[in-house]
């Protein structure tokens, strides 16, 4: 696939989602671009603001296999890797594969699970693969994990360690919809006469395959790729940070920035992509100083004001040659 496919083809994909989720181009397009990253997303929003339909609505346009996996307390590694069961025909063991065997996995609600529970879904989600019972078993590409977390609720609850969050390539929000798009989605809901909502397949495994190395042509030149780095550097040396964002910070910037071109329909990196993806791709990355909690200071509003100190590269020499 040429790269010039990528943007209308990614865009074609995100108004069919936009069916369903009516209103959200920005947080859809976050998502897709988690997608094309080949990275792992986590939405963290309050209840019923469509953070499964979401998820949902990409399995279901971009024709992969889907998962879903409810997390609870009860919940054990097994119930998400799989495990072996006696085949009493063949008078053997048998594997049988989890919901984790998937290309697109929906983990609800994560921060429900036991600490044991969110290790078994970490682990495959940074090796692409899984241990069980001493056998190595890989994950088909592409494999996907969309993640979700309320932020209220916390009783009962194991919130994920830093150095998991560290995992997941972005984290995003969807945020309550205006007053018009609320009511476009009653009248919408009205006019159907049904909850059930039918979107069509518009692209497969291969092609999100496809589309995925075709970014990989996406040039990132050297101004920009120290713009990069240095707002990474920027979020250490913050007096509001605890510990900054890890060098895998500055591969999500990287990663990220490439495919927003791509869906702009750009084959070079300019220092606005970075801006754009840079809260999302950093913000959960960062721990802040304890006494900065009852200030109501929040690791968003630090990369900000980090960006707002970085010197962005002048609009010279961006493009290849």
């Amino acid at each position: 696939m040429e790269l010039s496919e990528v943007g209308p083809r990614a865009n074609a994909v995100i108004d069919e989602v936009e069916k369903a989720v009516i209103g959200k181009r920005e947080a859809l397009e976050l998502l897709m671009l988690g997608l094309l990253a080949d990275g792992h997303v986590l939405i963290e929003d309050y209840p019923g603001l469509a953070k499964t339909l979401m998820a949902r609505s990409f399995a279901q346009v971009t024709s992969m296999d889907f998962s879903r996996i409810q997390f609870t307390p009860d919940l054990m590694p097994s119930d998400v890797t799989g495990s072996s069961v006696f085949n009493q025909r063949e008078s053997d063991f048998e594997f049988r594969a989890g919901p984790i065997f998937a290309n697109l996995l929906l983990a609800d609600e994560i921060n429900r699970a036991p600490p044991k529970t969110q290790a078994a879904l970490l682990e495959a989600m940074q090796e692409r693969q899984v241990t069980t019972e001493g056998k190595t078993r890989r994950l088909g590409p592409p494999f996907l994990v969309l993640a979700t977390q309320n932020p209220i609720e916390y009783e009962g609850t194991y919130p994920l360690p830093e150095a998991q969050l560290d995992r997941f390539l972005l984290r995003m929000s969807v945020g309550y919809p205006s007053r018009e798009n609320e009511w476009r989605m009653l009248a919408e809901r009205a006019e159907r006469g049904t909850d059930e909502l039918v979107l069509s397949p518009l692209i497969d495994r291969d092609a999100l395959l496809d589309m995925q190395r075709a970014c990989e042509a996406v040039y990132v030149s050297e101004p920009v790729g120290l713009y990069m780095v240095d707002i990474v550097a920027a979020t250490r040396d913050s007096q509001s940070i605890q510990v900054g964002a890890s060098p895998r910070g500055s591969l999500a910037l990287f990663k990220l920035s490439r495919c927003r071109a791509a869906l702009d329909g750009r084959d070079y990196v300019t220092p606005d992509d970075v801006k754009s993806i840079a809260v999302p791709a950093l913000a959960h990355r960062l721990t802040l100083r304890p006494e900065l909690w009852v200030q109501r200071v929040s690791a968003e509003d630090v990369v900000r004001e980090r960006l707002a100190t970085v010197p962005t590269p002048v609009a010279e020499d961006l493009a290849p040659t």
